[in-house]
């Protein structure tokens, strides 16, 4: 948290990204205490902006505030990665169906581009396999050209990361992760030849086996199966 608050436009703007950051990075672990007077001295700023931030953490589910103003990271629950796994299954498929009907020569260069530096997640993954992975999703909704589609996904995405990171916690087996590098080539040969049935039931898969996916059977959430015909 060494980036200077002077940076923002408010101190209270520069707490909550980075607090946001250190919540879905794992940086805080769901369920950690947040001590306010040791985290505002940490970050640079007094605790009333400090409060503010968290006030916008705990309206988007990632904090939970008490009476007695102590804070705490939001827990992992069934019940969120069984609600993250069902939007994310209708409308995935939906950004790669329209992706495959409006994709520009740009899109389709720019998919191409960030294919090539992604690769399966392994556990622990770095920064740069998270950052590259979220950029080729991205590059998909982008293609889609529904700038409504694209807000809410990737408001998805970063609810999703915690879930994610989860996932990560038991290693994927060398099939595992060459299946996930087959459905990424699968989506862009899908979008880039046109083809919105195709797209859509690759991402359907690749959604249905996502981290997750893993997270929620981990939680036990019930979510009943969805209709996916296995891919080659």
């Amino acid at each position: 948290m060494s980036e200077p608050a002077g940076l923002y436009v408010t101190k209270s703007d520069f707490a909550y990204t980075r607090l946001r950051e250190g919540i879905l990075s794992g940086e805080f672990e769901p369920g950690v205490v947040l001590q306010q007077a040791q985290l505002a001295k940490t970050i640079g700023i007094s605790t009333t902006p400090l409060r503010e931030a968290l006030r916008r953490l705990m309206s988007e589910g990632l904090v939970e505030l008490d009476a007695h103003r102590d804070a705490r990271v939001s827990a992992l629950t069934a019940e969120e990665a069984r609600d993250l796994l069902e939007v994310r299954l209708s409308l995935d498929p939906l950004a790669a169906s329209l992706a495959a009907q409006r994709r520009t020569k740009e899109d389709i260069r720019r998919m191409r581009e960030r294919l090539q530096v992604t690769r399966p997640l392994e556990s622990n993954p770095g920064i740069p396999a998270l950052t590259a992975h979220r950029a080729f999703h991205q590059s998909i909704y982008e293609a889609s050209h529904n700038d409504l589609l694209i807000a809410t996904l990737n408001g998805l995405w970063d609810k999703a990361d915690r879930y994610r990171r989860m996932g990560l916690e038991v290693q994927r087996s060398q099939e595992e992760r060459d299946q996930k590098d087959r459905e990424h080539h699968g989506l862009v040969d899908a979008i880039v030849s046109g083809d919105s049935d195709r797209a859509a039931a690759v991402m359907l898969q690749h959604i249905n086996t996502s981290l997750g996916a893993k997270a929620a059977d981990r939680l036990g959430a019930d979510i009943p199966p969805a209709s996916v015909t296995p891919l080659p």
